[in-house]
């Protein structure tokens, strides 16, 4: 009898069609509150689940009793309990990697569309204001050797602080869990306090993943050590922020702008003030939105997903 695979994200034809000759698949465009019972129906006989954006609990996964793994399309976990994986000796597989370079290029599209405000004075000339020749009031910063700060130096930290140093020729300052050799040897970044970076830093830039101990870490505190001057961007995840003190520090100008792919709750709600605050530039959540990335997040989710139900090993595991 063939394994049991539930799908709860759209594939690329051909990757369903590869799932389909080796499985027995379900297949969910994406789960709704009119599918959700017929997708918890499904899981009770899964023996692997695909899919991304969806939080997984406990008690859906309890109900999946003959579960061997489950293979997000994300790099992010936190959809996930890893500690309950442990403790069901369930594998969880993730993509990392494939997507560095599309999301490392949304951030400095996020930098330099802050700074110059690009989708302000984009809506400025198509809304036929603009008459005469650029004053001050529609000017923007410079990028060009204004010193870059960011809290984690992964992957994704990496490829922005390459394209910064070697294309903007901007300084590198950065925080993270332990120093980073490669960086410091490759791209001259400095490592200091989270507290000097906030202090120092023209573009504060947020590259940490969401875990218990990250959550909301960057709050009114943080907001008030950083310049006045400061532009904030964040393309992790919005609960490592107080959206709340954010908010307040961009209407009352304690720091200058952000610029922002992610956000408390998504998608984000029409009636945000961000939406309404000029000083910031808020994408849906784009970071690896391009079709070559996506495609390759999908196939190493599903290469992660067919070695694991094979019982061969899985080279991308997180738990």
């Amino acid at each position: 009898m063939k394994q049991r695979v539930v799908v709860y994200k759209t594939l690329p034809d051909h990757l369903t069609q590869q799932l389909q000759a080796e499985f027995d698949v379900t297949l969910f465009d994406r789960i709704t509150e009119a599918n959700r019972p017929a997708f918890l129906e499904a899981l009770k006989t899964a023996h692997g689940i695909i899919g991304a954006s969806l939080p997984m609990t406990n008690a859906m996964l309890d109900g999946a009793p003959e579960l061997k793994i489950a293979s997000t399309i994300s790099v992010g976990v936190d959809q996930f309990d890893l500690a309950y994986f442990r403790q069901r000796g369930l594998i969880l597989a993730h993509t990392p990697g494939v997507l560095n370079e599309a999301t490392a290029d949304t951030i400095l599209a996020l930098i330099l569309a802050t700074a110059r405000r690009v989708v302000e004075l984009a809506e400025y000339a198509k809304a036929g204001q603009w008459k005469g020749s650029i004053g001050e009031a529609q000017f923007g910063l410079n990028v060009h050797g204004k010193t870059l700060g960011l809290i984690g130096m992964g992957r994704i930290g990496s490829a922005v602080a390459r394209r910064a140093r070697h294309g903007f020729g901007m300084p590198i300052l950065y925080h993270n869990t332990r120093p980073n050799a490669d960086a410091e040897r490759e791209l001259g970044a400095r490592y200091v306090s989270r507290d000097e970076l906030l202090a120092q830093s023209d573009f504060v830039c947020l590259m940490l993943p969401l875990t218990p101990q990250t959550e909301r870490m960057i709050g009114a505190r943080e907001f008030g050590v950083m310049k006045r001057s400061a532009i904030f961007i964040n393309a992790s995840r919005g609960r490592i922020v107080d959206e709340a003190a954010m908010i307040t520090a961009l209407q009352e100008r304690t720091i200058h702008g952000a610029g922002l792919d992610v956000f408390e709750v998504e998608p984000l709600p029409a009636d945000s003030p961000l939406l309404k605050l000029s000083n910031v530039v808020a994408l849906p959540h784009i970071g690896s939105a391009t079709h070559e990335t996506r495609q390759a997040m999908a196939e190493l989710a599903v290469a992660n997903l067919v070695a694991g139900l094979r019982g061969e090993p899985v080279a991308h595991r997180a738990a």
